[in-house]
């Protein structure tokens, strides 16, 4: 099988381990922008959902190096919120944001919202792209509820208000195996894999 390179539009090393394990099955390896030797610079998300976001990151990255690409847009939608703070997810605090002062507004947002009205899901959407435009979307869910209160030292953004149904710990007190066995990450590269599986017969 002729070995493909895949460029991601992400420059987190977790997910690009986490989207390797996948590809290389299928004769695919994957490489950072950085790699691919592509010049920094943000990529504006200006869409309303995540697959118009996880497109948007993957084209415009596959117009600049002329390989497949992959890209992830995840995020977290609370139904107390309306579904906030979704696409908004890493910059839900405003500028100059980070993982506290977001997880301190979401806590606020909801401190007057009870026990059994605190779901929520976290969701990612990956997409491929080839420079042909064949394009695969592969999209997972985790639902879950916020809790009242940070607890757990790992994970990051959320995950230390994020309990998912049928545990107790928030992601941030699970070890990384137990969650990748329900993250909304795993889940979504179930589905790509699915799909590869579905292209190559």
């Amino acid at each position: 099988m002729e070995k493909r390179t895949i460029v991601a539009a992400s420059r987190n090393k977790h997910k690009l381990v986490e989207m390797q394990a996948i590809l290389k099955k299928y004769g695919m390896e994957i490489i950072s922008r950085d790699d691919a030797g592509i010049p920094p610079f943000e990529i504006e998300e200006t869409g309303d959902t995540f697959e118009e976001n996880s497109l948007l990151k993957a084209t415009q990255i596959m117009k600049c190096c002329g390989e497949i690409t992959i890209a992830d847009d995840s995020g977290l939608a609370v139904d107390a919120l309306g579904g906030a703070p979704g696409v908004f997810s890493a910059r839900y605090a405003g500028d100059p944001c980070d993982d506290g002062a977001n997880n301190r507004k979401l806590l606020e947002a909801m401190k007057d919202v009870p026990e059994g009205k605190r779901t929520a899901k976290f969701v990612s959407v990956i997409t491929m792209v080839w420079p042909d435009g064949h394009t695969l979307v592969a999209r997972g869910e985790c639902p879950g509820k916020i809790i009242f209160e940070e607890k757990g030292d790992g994970g990051f953004g959320y995950d230390p208000l994020f309990v998912a149904d049928g545990f107790e710990k928030t992601y941030a007190q699970l070890t990384a195996d137990e969650k990748n066995t329900v993250s909304h990450r795993a889940k979504a590269l179930a589905e790509l894999e699915r799909q590869l599986i579905c292209q190559n017969e």
